[in-house]
């Protein structure tokens, strides 16, 4: 494929584009600089170069952004909008991303570094998708009328409303930028909240084209706005008092700091965090299958996934087997520039990211596992972030491959002969997110997830998401559900109303 196909030329439009000027913070419906003056450089991970400069954010500019927040969550034209009107914003949004589909998946591509050919089947499509579900939420999200028995025999109507939760800071990660963003902003203003959304300094081009296209769908100033920007920026959001819910994506390190600093006005909390997600094989299970979906459930967008099946507990007779065609499909990946649109293997998202995947490759064979494939960087790709499909044997439960989470295409593999010491196995982990069980048994398969502590379980499949059912985790995995009818009640507060009809 040559620098002169679509994807490469459109990038190479958007480059110059971009380039022009420093992109500013989205605050009050404007693009403005940051308050200092400062901007930080986004590089391509395909190559190591700069794509542009983005404006710096820090608290001085959170303070702007949280006022401007306030101030349109009480102005008429949002607050008093209807949930129709609601409704048929949030389609509109979802209309212009789907008319800027092709340019957000390369724009996400240059910027991630994830095959820009995946981004817009996956990624972008998964975020219209998003929209336009919880378009349909505004009409039907609503209270109840309930009976009661007051004292004296009273005559009480009781009934409840939902009102929108208030100002929403939203922390998204650099692994999926578009879709994290939409599963936080769309069930946010679907409430009828205003948000201030805080994307990942090393991919902050999406959130900023979001905003701009909400602002172009008609969405009032001050309702979404965007701080760019590296820490600093993100724990003013969090410790600011005028901010009533974060919503946060990430690690659990940061999690557990972000529930620190939210006491201060004690504001809601919702967290999606780390994951180390068992892949459980059984002997019955279909061999084929389930190497294509543990090589896709590890590989899929270089591993750095929260819900990435990170471990493989294979049974002992079929172990071997089943190690031999995954490395198989590892070797059939095509790793490259993402804009090639062969490519289905990109690099990792940074330096700082390659160094920590590395290194514990590393730490694994210090710890006595084996390299079955892969390990280091591929030859030939010049001067981006890439890192070989990974799989490690001989992998043993207290080694720190197993147990932390490494967010990069390392797979390590143990094998088991007891279904009582597989669970223990299974359940032995401080995350809890999600599991994939593969047999042909189905008493087995209802056995084992029940028996794994995790927020979702994938039965003979892996890594599916609909915005119609719940997402989370147990354990240090998060709190709280993103989708469905769980996500409106975390952007929402509940009204109880009694009227003494006596």
């Amino acid at each position: 494929m040559t620098a002169t196909s679509e994807p490469f030329a459109r990038a190479k439009s958007l480059e110059a584009t971009l380039a022009a000027r420093p992109l500013g913070l989205i605050i009050d419906g404007k693009s403005v600089p940051a308050r200092s003056g400062k901007t930080f450089v986004t590089l391509n991970p395909a190559t190591g170069k700069e794509i542009c400069q983005v404006a710096e954010g820090s608290a001085a500019d959170v303070d702007l952004a949280v006022q401007a927040a306030r101030r349109a969550l009480g102005n008429p034209a949002w607050r008093d909008m209807s949930a129709v009107d609601r409704s048929k914003l949030l389609n509109r949004l979802a209309d212009l991303i789907e008319r800027d589909a092709a340019e957000l998946a390369v724009l996400e591509c240059m910027d991630n570094g994830k095959p820009a050919a995946l981004t817009q089947a996956v990624e972008i499509e998964g975020s219209i998708k998003t929209f336009r579900y919880f378009a349909g939420w505004p009409t039907k999200f609503g209270g109840e009328t309930l009976p009661v028995s007051p004292r004296s025999g009273a005559k009480i109507l009781n009934y409840t409303v939902r009102e929108p939760v208030g100002v929403c800071g939203l922390i998204v990660p650099w692994n999926y930028p578009m879709s994290m963003a939409a599963w936080k902003v769309a069930p946010a203003l679907a409430a009828g909240c205003t948000v201030i959304l805080k994307p990942a300094e090393q991919t902050p081009l999406t959130a900023l084209r979001l905003a701009e296209l909400a602002l172009e769908a008609g969405v009032p100033p001050g309702v979404f706005n965007v701080i760019t920007g590296f820490g600093e920026a993100g724990a003013a959001l969090v410790n600011h008092p005028g901010v009533d819910k974060v919503a946060f994506t990430g690690s659990t390190e940061v999690g557990k700091a972000i529930v620190r600093g939210s006491t201060g006005n004690l504001k809601k909390v919702s967290l999606e965090l780390g994951g180390k997600s068992p892949q459980i094989v059984l002997p019955d299970a279909d061999l084929n299958a389930a190497a294509a979906a543990v090589a896709s459930g590890i590989f899929f967008n270089q591993g750095q996934t929260c819900t990435a099946g990170s471990r493989l507990y294979a049974h002992a007779s079929i172990h071997d087997e089943l190690l031999a065609r995954i490395a198989d499909h590892a070797a059939r990946l095509t790793i490259g520039n993402g804009l090639d649109p062969a490519v289905n293997f990109g690099p990792l998202v940074s330096q700082e990211q390659w160094d920590r995947v590395s290194s514990y490759v590393e730490i694994g064979k210090a710890e006595g596992a084996e390299v079955v494939c892969g390990g280091g960087r591929p030859q030939g790709l010049g001067e981006g972030y890439f890192f070989e499909p990974t799989i490690m044997a001989n992998a043993g439960r207290d080694m720190r491959i197993v147990r932390e989470e490494i967010f990069g295409p390392v797979l390590s593999a143990l094998s088991w002969s007891d279904a009582d010491d597989l669970v223990a196995q299974a359940n032995d982990s401080d995350f809890g997110l999600s599991a994939g069980i593969w047999t042909n048994d189905l008493r087995q398969a209802h056995r084992l997830a029940g028996a794994v502590k995790a927020g979702t379980v994938w039965i003979n499949c892996f890594n599916l998401v609909d915005n119609a059912t719940p997402f989370g985790g147990f354990k240090q995995s998060g709190w709280g559900r993103e989708h469905g009818r769980q996500a409106m009640e975390l952007y929402s507060e509940i009204k109880s109303i009694w009227v003494n009809l006596s």
